[in-house]
């Protein structure tokens, strides 16, 4: 793997995007969004994923310039309309607007249609957390996974997360696909030429398989069977139902529809730790509930117990201090698009 300074990464990849016709400020966003997830140790949502931004961006499937509309503005609620823009910079523009209702109210939330794909959920978690907010996000996804006793793609892996903000210097972060796994787990172990572990999937005549492509052809399983399935259909009705974006089947893949746009949904609810309690005291109690757990009894061979957040805040320190690893075909992408659009490639490798 190869290793880059987040600051040189994050230059590269908004000049890609600037050079695709994404004003400046947004591709400066856009290229936070992606580094972030390599950063904190999740590159199946990061940098890998410029290519096919780019690529649908080039087909006319994603407008770089596209506004975020207000369909709907009732007290602390927003309906709001993506515009066919980037998931990544429509959804932050939709919490700028949630932040002051959920200032001045306690609690917002809004829907988002018309959007795309936009990384990960913790990244927008995580930027509510470091201004003293709570927001639980969610969103469909392209169909790749069956419900409960089936075999054909309907739900999204249709994430759930959630940054709650501590004094410890990282948030809880609980951010879950309702899939056994996340799907860009499979196309990373695609790229690779590498099985899949057995019980992730099915191929498309229903039965197991640790084939990667045939897993991408076929279905990813729930994650706890049943209960998945239900928290899948939860996310769908918040996600899509609610708010007009296309339901299931009907959304538009990233990879194989690039005939058509993809129609997601995003579902937040913003809340103000103030309008519970005193701050001060609410970071008394959750500082202590991460102590408790912390010294509960550890299982034989376990030296610490860590909380959900705990291990992508060093993974990302870590990454600050030796560089962001890239793969190499990430990294023979972003050169591809750098002699397209003519785009100098100084990402030097960082000092180890």
């Amino acid at each position: 793997m190869n290793r880059f300074p987040k600051e040189t990464l994050e230059d590269l990849v908004a000049q890609l995007a600037e050079g695709m016709g994404v004003p400046q400020p947004e591709a400066a966003l856009f290229a936070e969004t992606l580094v972030d997830a390599d950063l904190r140790g999740v590159p199946t949502h990061g940098v890998s994923r410029l290519n096919i931004y780019l690529k649908r961006i080039e087909s006319g499937l994603i407008d770089p310039k596209a506004e975020l509309r207000v369909d709907r503005h009732t007290g602390s609620i927003l309906a709001l309309d993506a515009g066919n823009g980037l998931g990544q910079v429509q959804a932050r523009k939709a919490l700028d607007l949630l932040i002051p209702l959920a200032r001045q109210n306690g609690v917002a939330a809004a829907t988002i249609r018309n959007s795309q794909h936009f990384g990960a959920l913790s990244w927008y978690c995580n930027y509510a957390a470091a201004q003293r907010l709570v927001l639980l996000a969610m969103t469909n996804c392209e169909p790749a996974m069956s419900p409960e006793g089936g075999y054909e793609a309907f739900f999204g892996t249709n994430p759930i997360a959630a940054s709650f903000p501590t004094g410890k210097g990282f948030p809880v972060k609980i951010d879950l696909s309702t899939s056994i796994v996340a799907r860009g787990n499979i196309i990373a172990a695609q790229k690779r030429n590498e099985p899949i572990p057995p019980g992730w999937a099915l191929d498309p005549e229903g039965n197991p398989t640790t084939d990667a492509s045939q897993a991408l052809l076929g279905t990813v399983l729930t994650m706890a069977g049943h209960k998945g399935y239900a928290l899948a259909l939860l996310v769908e009705l918040f996600s899509s139902v609610l708010s007009g974006a296309a339901i299931g089947p009907e959304i538009g893949s990233m990879y194989k529809n690039l005939d058509r746009k993809q129609d997601v949904g995003h579902f937040f609810c913003l809340f103000d730790m103030e309008a519970f309690m005193d701050y001060a005291e609410y970071l008394r109690r959750i500082d202590e509930t991460i102590d408790r757990i912390k010294a509960s009894k550890k299982r034989p061979g376990v030296d610490e117990i860590l909380v959900p957040g705990e291990r992508s805040a060093r993974k990302a320190a870590l990454n600050r201090e030796q560089g962001i690893p890239v793969s190499p075909e990430t990294v023979a992408e972003l050169e591809q698009w750098c002699a397209r659009l003519r785009v100098a490639f100084n990402c030097q490798e960082a000092a180890r």
